[in-house]
């Protein structure tokens, strides 16, 4: 969960660092913390009934809580969520930081967007992705893998390309993020920029784990004909290994789904078609196909059930799926050769495919009764 929804559901939310803290005995957990509170990110009616009972210390308000918080006070400084119950502030969460860190701005500018357009928001959150102070760095990293790509698609345009190059070049950016910087860079960058994208493709020295699918669509943004090519020589080579593969057959499909105004849909279509070929893939990409009503493939798709290397159940479901879907004869044929052969295996698939269809059910909710 991301800071910022995190203080949209804690009652109150305050900074500030510990003045002493004690437990009942070494191994329990009950206790209490008088805290100095710096500032309130996040009020509550019983804050000031509470800080009215306490002292100051050094011109800042003293808070009792009822737990004991057993951190170096002079290593970190905290900000600590806070529930209300029963009449009582009762902290849930605590969050270090440096002792001279104060993320109080970021904090209470997250809540100041939080409910402006996602486009907005993430503007804020673009500013803060390589803040000195980690917690923050990863929070805002965090708002962008969560949006959907149409929340930044039209924003990202406007962001600094030499930046997000700096960052993508910079050995010490954590490798999960540079799929996300690539993706952005696509969108703001030049025919420089796509050079720095397939240097990192290209170098074994980085490890890429994850986030490989956004580095090569950035690249096919900024370099098209090259790009595409290079994603369809890696889906072609079944030496590659299979994760390599799979980053391609999902930058494909993002072009497919989000951007066919630069590949056009037939071409990711056929792109992903050599991977039928390919005994480890295959069903990856027969599903994609299915999904994506590719009936003029179906011949194709339903011979490969005579291929001994697809002689796999995973494979073989993923035929049947796709045959029940398709409305050309041969595969309503294959349908019912199977449902002969294994009525149960039809029937799995197609109890599957309703559910792929069916949106999930409502919360139910239980009537309240008055009392007359």
């Amino acid at each position: 969960m991301t800071l910022t929804k995190e203080i949209n559901l804690a009652p109150l939310v305050i900074f500030g660092k510990i003045h002493e803290s004690s437990r009942v005995d070494e191994f329990s957990s009950e206790g209490t913390t008088k805290f100095i509170v710096e500032k309130v990110i996040k009020s509550h009616d019983i804050l000031d009934k509470a800080l009215k009972k306490d002292d100051k210390v050094g011109g800042k308000e003293l808070l009792t809580l009822a737990r004991p918080m057993p951190f170096d006070k002079e290593k970190y400084k905290f900000v600590v969520f806070c529930d209300v119950f029963q009449g009582k502030i009762d902290p849930y969460k605590v969050t270090a930081v440096g002792p001279t860190s104060d993320p109080c701005k970021y904090l209470l500018g997250a809540l100041d967007v939080k409910d402006k357009p996602q486009p907005e928001r993430l503007k804020f959150f673009f500013k803060y992705m390589d803040d000195p102070e980690s917690d923050i760095a990863t929070d805002a990293y965090k708002e962008f893998a969560y949006a959907d790509y149409k929340d930044y698609q039209g924003m990202a345009k406007d962001l600094p390309a030499d930046k997000l190059a700096a960052w993508i070049t910079d050995e010490k950016t954590q490798t999960f993020r540079l799929g996300l910087y690539a993706s952005l860079l696509g969108h703001c960058g030049n025919a420089q920029h796509a050079e720095v994208l397939r240097k990192l493709l290209d170098d074994p020295t980085r490890r890429l784990t994850g986030g490989v699918d956004g580095i090569m669509a950035g690249y096919i943004m900024l370099n098209k004909k090259g790009g595409w090519d290079y994603l369809r020589s890696i889906l072609a080579d079944e030496k590659k290994d299979f994760s390599t593969r799979y980053a391609a057959l999902r930058a494909a499909r993002f072009f497919h789904d989000f951007r066919s105004d630069l590949i056009e849909k037939k071409d990711a279509v056929e792109a992903i078609s050599v991977l039928l070929d390919q005994p480890d893939v295959a069903d990856l990409a027969i599903e994609d196909l299915r999904k994506w009503q590719v009936w003029d493939m179906a011949d194709r798709i339903l011979g490969l059930k005579d291929k001994e290397s697809h002689n796999i159940p995973i494979i073989k479901r993923s035929i049947l799926r796709y045959a029940l879907e398709c409305p050309k004869e041969s595969a309503k044929a294959f349908v019912d050769a199977r449902r002969k052969a294994d009525p149960e295996a039809v029937q799995s698939s197609e109890e599957l495919l309703k559910l792929e269809k069916t949106p999930p059910s409502p919360p139910q909710v239980t009537p309240t009764v008055k009392s007359k």
